[in-house]
């Protein structure tokens, strides 16, 4: 069965026409989608020949290290695409490593051997911008968001995890609804996915706010009432980093230096 995407369509076609096979060597890119519409942007999955092996080498085990590396290449690239489409705040994001599963056995069965989504991006207009305000996503002010109304997880579990490697402070995760159950029940929108976010953030800076950093740490990125708020954030986009497991980029809405 082909993997789907978090609305419940099928990934873009490059994904979706390529069997994953040790035999593949495959890579993530980011590329406009279409040059008639360059505000929509797709994440295309393409193939490249593979490459030749030994006979003492094991064949696939350089294709299999690419393909579980794809969903690293995304959340590194990303924010290098996104800083080209900013129209508030500034082009610092919060510097987080990319979450993996503690053991090498975890890390094949939820990275490796997973089908990971295409990631989430929160996309607004007047102006048009990659990001939306965490402040606005929590007090639901996102008539500007694009494509608010879209259905996310539509065939997903109850919920996610949502993880936070946020410099200099223990790594952090909560789960979220991935259903509304509103009448009628039903998957959550973006709108509804972004204010849960937000939710996370503000219990991520509660949690935090009190804690001592470590004496080597950056400063800058300390959180609470008189340093990195709710406020000064921007949620860019949400990443599909093992299963069952999603990873937001943030932006910064000031200079913190």
């Amino acid at each position: 069965m082909s993997p789907m995407s978090p609305n419940g369509q099928q990934l873009h076609a490059p994904m979706s026409s390529l069997s994953m096979k040790p035999s593949d060597s495959l890579r993530y890119s980011l590329s406009p989608a279409s040059a008639a519409s360059p505000r929509d942007f797709s994440f295309a999955l393409s193939a490249s020949p593979s490459m030749s092996s030994s006979s003492h080498d094991f064949p696939g085990a350089d294709e299999d290290r690419e393909m579980s590396r794809a969903h690293i290449d995304l959340w590194k690239n990303l924010p290098l695409q996104a800083v080209r489409h900013i129209a508030t705040g500034i082009s610092i994001f919060i510097p987080q490593p990319i979450y993996k599963p503690h053991t090498q056995a975890d890390q094949d069965r939820y990275i490796k051997h997973a089908s990971l989504f295409e990631p989430i991006i929160f996309m607004v207009e007047n102006p048009y911008e990659w990001g939306i305000s965490l402040d606005d996503a929590l007090r639901q002010r996102t008539k500007h968001l694009l494509g608010k109304d879209e259905l996310m997880f539509e065939n997903c579990g109850p919920s996610v995890s949502i993880r936070i490697q946020w410099p200099c402070y223990a790594p952090w995760s909560r789960q979220i609804p991935t259903k509304d159950f509103k009448n009628p029940k039903g998957p959550i929108t973006k709108a509804k996915l972004a204010k849960n976010i937000a939710k996370c953030v503000s219990r991520f800076i509660e949690d935090n706010h009190t804690k001592r950093m470590e004496d080597d740490s950056d400063k800058r990125f300390r959180v609470g009432a008189n340093y990195i708020k709710l406020e000064d954030l921007m949620l860019v986009s949400l990443h599909h980093i093992s299963q069952g497991s999603w990873q937001p980029h943030f932006r910064l809405r000031r200079s913190i230096f």
